[in-house]
């Protein structure tokens, strides 16, 4: 079983067009990085200000997955109204405007609320700016989307060092996220202007030439999701509970813990930096599979033979195993035929966020139950699953 191909491959050089396009687009990526890790690091200052406990900051912060659920499978109907450029563009916009009644929330469950308001945001920002990045793919005729989710990793590193600089200058939270709103809604609206113009479907054969969505094309599309699904999950537990694991399991100092995190997400970015090359020589299929067998291969070893260097290893090769699956999926899903366009972008990126919903209570409870050790045996699992899932995906190029 394998997604049929259904796009257009573009045989000449990019067009100016073309390039600038792609350029355009990379920058929404980045922004839409940006935006929300400005707000990460200032969660410790709103959880004193705010006079929460752990309880209720981590059921306030819960408000954003949930809102990304909720909304996210509008995203498919709004691409078809409004287009996937004008979406995400606009989109960031909004969002950036939503982090500002952050610092005004006077309770925890305002700034839930708001939280909630920016994850809605955010789920559909995700899925326009995917299919806007499918779209200039298709005119290259050749990978590019791995780089644009790496540009997202650069993205998300900036916004976090922003945070942090603000956090440390004491720089008031209104003031702070208003430049961020300010620098970002506009360089969104700039790169709105050199984003591809016409209908989401230009690039595609015609629908009269593409086969009719079927039963296998469901399972497809249900596979395709798991797969986003561990991916998720694999990004997750480094994020998660990467720290934890050093800290509580190795005995690691706090520095040192930290770095569980770091290891995997910059893996995770060279990865996608360099995976368009990779998958246009072997093939979606080939790498996920490979990528797959590696992670679940450098955490498992990690486990089996615990020590801080074996670890941080570990979750640095997970991240490189798993840095062109989410990618690969999109892309797969977004080519399924007989789907109106961006729906199965949409149900896809809605499942993946799904992942990160669930992986942390997962973990936890295996933890609770055995050790941490044995949680993050989850991680080889996610690995596992891939390689025999990732049949689905295609070795053709394009």
């Amino acid at each position: 079983m394998s997604v049929t191909k259904t796009a257009v491959t573009m045989t000449a050089a990019p067009t100016r067009q073309d390039r600038a396009a792609r350029i355009a687009v990379a920058v929404l990526f980045l922004t839409n990085g940006a935006v929300f890790f400005n707000v990460v690091p200032r969660y410790p200052q709103i959880k004193a200000e705010l006079g929460l406990s752990n309880a209720l900051l981590g059921a306030a912060l819960v408000a954003y997955p949930i809102g990304a659920l909720l909304a996210g499978l509008l995203a498919g109907a709004a691409i078809r109204r409004w287009g996937s450029a004008r979406v995400a563009a606009h989109g960031i916009v909004a969002t950036t405007l939503a982090t500002l009644t952050i610092p005004f929330a006077p309770h925890w469950l305002l700034f839930g609320a708001a939280l909630f308001v920016v994850g809605a945001l955010d789920s559909v920002v995700d899925v326009a700016q995917n299919a806007h990045g499918l779209r200039v793919q298709r005119r290259y005729g050749r990978s590019i989307v791995n780089s644009l989710h790496g540009v997202w990793s650069i993205g998300a590193v900036l916004g976090g060092l922003m945070g942090s600089a603000a956090a440390g200058l004491h720089l008031p939270l209104a003031a702070h996220l208003t430049i961020s709103a300010v620098l970002f809604g506009t360089v969104a609206l700039v790169a709105y202007r050199y984003l591809l113009p016409g209908p989401e479907d230009a690039e595609r054969v015609p629908d009269s030439a593409r086969p009719s969505f079927s039963g296998a094309a469901v399972r497809m599309l249900a596979a395709l999701g798991v797969l986003a699904a561990c991916g998720a999950l694999v990004e997750d537990a480094g994020a998660s509970w990467g720290a934890v694991y050093l800290s509580d399991e190795l005995h690691a100092g706090a520095a040192t813990a930290g770095l569980a995190v770091v290891a995997l997400q910059v893996a995770m970015t060279l990865g996608r930096l360099t995976g368009d090359r990779v998958v246009d020589r072997f093939g979606q299929r080939t790498v996920a599979r490979a990528g797959a067998a590696l992670a679940a291969a450098g955490m498992g070893t990690a486990l089996a033979v615990p020590s801080v260097p074996a670890t941080l290893a570990g979750f640095a090769l997970a991240g490189l195993g798993v840095a062109t699956l989410v990618p690969a999926a999109m892309h797969a899903a977004d080519e399924l035929p007989g789907l109106p366009a961006g729906s199965g972008l949409t149900i896809v990126s809605w499942l993946l966020r799904g992942g990160f919903l669930l992986s942390p209570p997962l973990v936890g409870v295996v933890a609770d139950l055995t050790s941490l050790r044995a949680g993050l045996l989850t991680v080889v699992v996610a690995g596992v699953v891939t390689v025999v899932l990732a049949r689905v995906l295609v070795n053709r190029r394009g």
